[in-house]
């Protein structure tokens, strides 16, 4: 066995610093949650680079004295704990005496601090745990430190840190949540010379979300505020109509600390079951107020876990809080009255998607729009019902609509496009030989009808061919996609649609801009991370992309970034699923017919892209035995 030494200090300070310091965001989440820990009631943070050269982060706390500062940068050094019961009950957010030891063992540190009885502050320089100045100085009361060079002293580990618009993100993102947790402080975020967040500091989470998240996530909460079993639960929660695609948006503190537990996301989205899409999860705000001996949050060096010694209590509190918040929210006010579209003396009743405007009645009821008592009439096998709709909806004639045969059928997915958005004027590409359908051998056929809505019925030679419409278009566009070579076409929009993204969608979108325009989608950026979608692809209509937008960024940042041709797989899995029709979705004959030629003149159209049959059949010997022809 090789000989045991024991490793030197500044060996060993490295190792230890690399279990609290990893990125320039882990600097600033340690020296912001000491200033918090100050009674700072503002508090500025500024980075360069990303962080990697420069860090400032300055509070009006209180300081700390001459006798003081060399202390402050040695390991397990705290003015937090004296005894060991002291770690039952910790409200502060740094304990472990580790940041500024972590801190100065990796980069090159100036500070600058004097508390409020001094008359004279203190100037300190250590550079990789080594102690270069020490001096009176004046300055006002507070704390100033300043961050050069991280990992200057250890190269490999610059290697590992990202580029700098990554590593300006990941700041950001530590910045918002220490600002939602800690509304009562001030919080100026400065980033490259240009301001980022700012925060009133007047005590009021609302005005915090509002100026971190944006004013349209700030519009989509509801209140909550529930104590159950001596918790409290606090903060905002989403309405259920604005549902997000991802659980990027889901924010929980426990005792105003950012935290990630599992039980607090299975609580929050048990609440939400039955009252919003399937694919969508809720997003919010919330701050878990609980006795600090009922948990513990010195499970990991960072402080993001936490283990709570009864999970069930903290289920039910979060469970109860938000079921509440959402039961008692009126979900008709989100819907905004709106001006009657001008009805044709002509023509005064018209059919309406009921799913549109009454979710509750089934896709059955029988739904028309009076005009001369301007209210939906929806008549069921159980129930007449009158209402005054709340929104606009789409009215569609009873008769059949003319065919618009001046756009292609493949080309737009069977969906006409948005009033909101046009095609770019592009030259036809010619269909190539192998495609032509006219060149193919396709059977005679004849398209019976539909049953459910969902199923085409199809004669042919002696079968019933029977054609499953969404996985079958979702098949065609799916195949459509991967022969894209040259990235997709796209249609500008007239008015751009804003997406919010969370700092670390911002910097996968970014550092994958190839990938996400080759798909068809242009976008701009347009302040902190805020993005506005210029252009779609012209399969999409413009209430499907922003969504479809939002899942190409997740399927990139869940693997990792990278663009295999399996990830581009599930990506074109994901563009094709939304834009194909839908089951019961109403499609004319002419409609079934062409999308019937498509299935029988291309032997890849045999399987949707999840791997469900496309197309069954029953032979006329079958029937015969069904009915009893045959023995």
């Amino acid at each position: 066995m090789p000989k045991i030494n024991l490793l030197s200090k500044d060996i060993a300070e490295l190792i230890a610093a690399g279990e609290v310091i990893d990125r320039p965001s882990s600097v600033v989440k340690e020296l912001v949650e000491n200033s918090i820990d100050s009674g700072a009631t503002s508090i500025t943070i500024e980075i360069k680079n990303g962080g990697r050269t420069y860090i400032r982060i300055s509070d009006n706390g209180c300081g700390i004295s001459e006798d003081d500062i060399s202390t402050a940068f040695l390991r397990h050094a705290t003015s937090k704990i004296k005894e060991k019961d002291d770690l039952e009950k910790i409200l502060t957010l740094g304990f472990r005496g580790e940041a500024l030891a972590s801190v100065s063992a990796v980069s090159k540190v100036e500070v600058l601090t004097k508390t409020k009885d001094n008359r004279f502050g203190t100037h300190y320089v250590i550079e990789g745990s080594e102690e270069k100045i020490k001096e009176q100085c004046g300055c006002p009361d507070g704390t100033m430190i300043i961050i050069r060079d991280i990992f200057y002293n250890v190269p490999a580990r610059q290697k590992f840190l990202k580029k700098d618009v990554s590593e300006g993100n990941a700041v950001a993102a530590v910045v918002g949540k220490l600002a939602l947790s800690h509304p009562e402080i001030s919080f100026k975020f400065i980033r490259d010379n240009k301001q980022g967040i700012m925060t009133p500091g007047d005590n009021d989470l609302y005005s915090a979300i509002y100026a971190v998240m944006g004013r349209s996530f700030a519009e989509s909460l509801i209140p909550v505020d529930y104590t159950y079993g001596g918790i409290r639960i606090s903060g905002y929660t989403v309405k259920p109509l604005s549902a997000s695609p991802n659980r990027q948006l889901q924010n929980f503190f426990v005792n105003n600390r950012y935290i990630k537990a599992v039980i607090c996301t299975v609580s929050l989205e048990e609440a939400y079951r039955n009252v919003i899409m399937t694919g969508k999860f809720p997003s919010c705000v919330l701050n878990i107020e609980i006795p600090p001996d009922s948990i513990d949050i010195n499970v990991h060096p960072t402080k993001l876990e936490v283990r709570f010694s009864d999970e069930k209590p903290v289920f039910d509190a979060i469970y109860f809080g938000v079921k509440n918040a959402v039961m008692n929210y009126d979900i008709i006010s989100e819907k905004k009255e709106e001006e009657l579209p001008v009805i044709p003396q002509k023509k005064p009743d018209y059919s309406v998607d009921v799913r549109k405007i009454v979710p509750e009645y089934s896709k059955e009821d029988q739904v028309t729009f009076s005009s001369e008592k301007k209210k939906l009439i929806i008549d069921s096998s159980d129930k007449k019902e009158e209402i005054k709709p709340m929104i606009s909806p789409v009215y569609e004639e009873k008769t059949e609509p003319p065919l618009k045969e001046e756009v292609p059928f493949e080309e737009k997915g069977f969906k006409y496009l948005s009033k909101t958005s046009f095609e770019k004027k592009e030259e036809p590409k010619p269909i190539p030989e192998e495609t032509r359908y006219e060149e193919k051998k396709v059977p005679d056929f004849r398209v019976i009808g539909e049953f459910l809505k969902t199923y085409i019925l199809i004669e042919m030679n002696d079968e019933l061919l029977i054609i499953d419409k969404h996985a079958a278009h979702e098949r065609i566009i799916f195949e459509k996609l991967k022969s894209e070579d040259n990235g997709f076409s796209s249609q500008l929009l007239a008015s751009p649609e804003t997406v919010i993204l969370t700092p670390e969608q911002h910097t996968v979108l970014f550092e994958n801009k190839e990938t996400v325009e080759n798909s068809g989608f242009t976008f701009e950026d347009i302040d902190g991370n805020e993005v506005a979608i210029t252009g779609i692809p012209t399969i999409f209509d413009i209430d499907t992309a922003p969504e479809v937008f939002c899942e190409i960024i997740d399927k990139l940042s869940e693997n990792n970034n990278n663009t295999s041709v399996s990830l581009l797989d599930e990506i074109y899995h994901s563009m094709a699923c939304k834009a194909a029709i839908k089951a019961h979705d109403k499609n004319n004959i002419l409609e079934l017919e062409h999308l019937a030629k498509q299935v029988l003149s291309d032997d890849n159209i045999r399987y949707c892209p999840h791997g469900r049959p496309v197309a069954t059949t029953i032979t006329e010997k079958e029937l015969e035995k069904r009915f009893k022809r045959v023995l």
